[in-house]
């Protein structure tokens, strides 16, 4: 019997309360993590059988993924207005006052198989040397070797439990380490490291060895949520309750298919749109869409079906912004 079985007879209130503090308990330290509330039962067979069943989807036309032409220049310029910028996947390049922040930076060629399908919506040289980058987990579409060692020696790292010796062998030593509710101050920044339904693995280190996380940024204007990469579970809601109001939310509503070996791990579009409305935030910028092919579905079909969803709740306009590779949005 699960442990959250043995509550499914007592009040929802009560229920609620218990699967809320899971995502306080203890997870593990660095070698093993693991998510208290439930963890991911797939196993090798799992993956055979999904590799080499058959795919639903037709895949022979080639994506449609909207590109913008993007210098970036205006990163480097302390009096531009607030924006957010798609670099594409789940990077983005935001510019708030006079800092710049990064997310899960990835300008590399490939996600170690997959190539990229897109090209970066901005240069990697229009990163100015003062900005800061907040981390997800050590999946190779997130965490980008080629982008680490290109990005300027100067920049802070913000990083899960675990992963700080990998970046200090890559001669990388503004690292910082946080576990799941821990916070760290960057000038007039607060980041907060909180919980992710996810795993992480990676050759060398091995599987759940470091830590996964989502965050939560504060520069005391705006406050932006980063949830890397995630199923759809009770954080969120805990997250809205806990540090709302939220402006801006960057949700993944790709990498999906098929759900019954992807469920745990990433939300579709549905649940996404879900997890933006436990978030109670704002504005939801969807991503982890249109830049690697590493799932069932076509890589340009996640915006569609997230417009389907949209139009039958009645959400308004203004609620989603989703982006093409390269688009700046101004927020001011």
């Amino acid at each position: 019997m699960s442990f959250l079985s043995k509550f499914s007879s007592i009040p929802m209130s009560i229920h609620a309360s218990v699967t809320s503090a899971l995502l306080y308990a203890p997870h593990g330290q660095p070698g093993h993590f693991f998510n208290p509330w439930g963890q991911l039962t797939n196993r090798f067979t799992d993956l055979l059988r999904w590799k080499l069943g058959k795919n639903e989807y037709d895949k022979s036309t080639p994506p449609e993924v909207p590109v913008m032409a993007n210098d970036g220049a205006y990163l480097k310029d302390r009096s531009q207005p607030a924006s957010v910028t798609w670099v594409g996947h789940s990077t983005f390049a935001v510019q708030d006052g006079a800092d710049v922040f990064l997310t899960d930076p990835h300008w590399g060629p490939r996600a170690l198989i997959p190539p990229r399908i897109t090209p970066p919506g901005i240069p990697l040289g229009a990163v100015p040397s003062d900005a800061f980058v907040v981390l997800s987990h050590n999946h190779y579409d997130h965490l980008d070797s080629w982008t680490v060692r290109r990005l300027p020696e100067t920049i802070p790292w913000f990083v899960p439990l675990g992963l700080g010796d990998w970046f200090r062998r890559k001669g990388r030593e503004q690292v910082t380490e946080l576990d799941w509710w821990q916070s760290a101050h960057h000038g007039r920044w607060t980041l907060t490291c909180l919980p992710a339904q996810h795993w992480s693995d990676r050759l060398g280190m091995g599987r759940n060895a470091t830590l996964w996380c989502s965050w939560l940024l504060d520069s005391g204007e705006r406050r932006y949520y980063f949830a890397g990469d995630s199923g759809y579970f009770h954080g969120f809601a805990e997250f809205g309750r806990r540090f709302a109001p939220i402006d801006i939310a960057f949700l993944p509503i790709g990498a999906y298919e098929p759900r019954w070996f992807m469920r745990y791990q990433h939300v579709n579009p549905e649940e996404a749109w879900r997890a933006f409305l436990d978030l109670g935030a704002r504005t939801m910028v969807p991503m982890h869409w249109g830049c690697f092919d590493l799932t069932d579905e076509p890589v340009d079909l996640p915006p569609r079906v997230l417009t389907e969803i949209l139009q039958r709740e009645g959400a308004g306009r203004e609620q989603v912004r989703t982006m093409a590779v390269g688009e700046r949005w101004k927020m001011d």
